[in-house]
């Protein structure tokens, strides 16, 4: 079992890593590294939403639950 300490280390190198990859797709789009900072940092607050969204969601379903 991991330990929330991992967990967390790994959510956040994660979001560190995406945040990266967003920005530098955003540079290439825009040849800005501030414009392709911002459009990561818009797409990363819309990712965690959605993604909290969906987990909402799921919880209410029982759907492939054990028991």
């Amino acid at each position: 079992m991991e330990t929330n300490k991992r967990t967390l280390a790994k959510a956040t190198t994660w979001q560190v890593l995406g945040l990266m990859v967003m920005t530098l797709i955003g540079f290439i789009m825009t040849g800005s590294v501030a414009q392709g900072g911002t459009y990561a940092m818009i797409t990363a607050a819309i990712g965690f939403v959605t993604f909290f969204l969906h987990e909402r969601i799921w919880a209410g379903i029982g759907w492939g639950r054990g028991g």
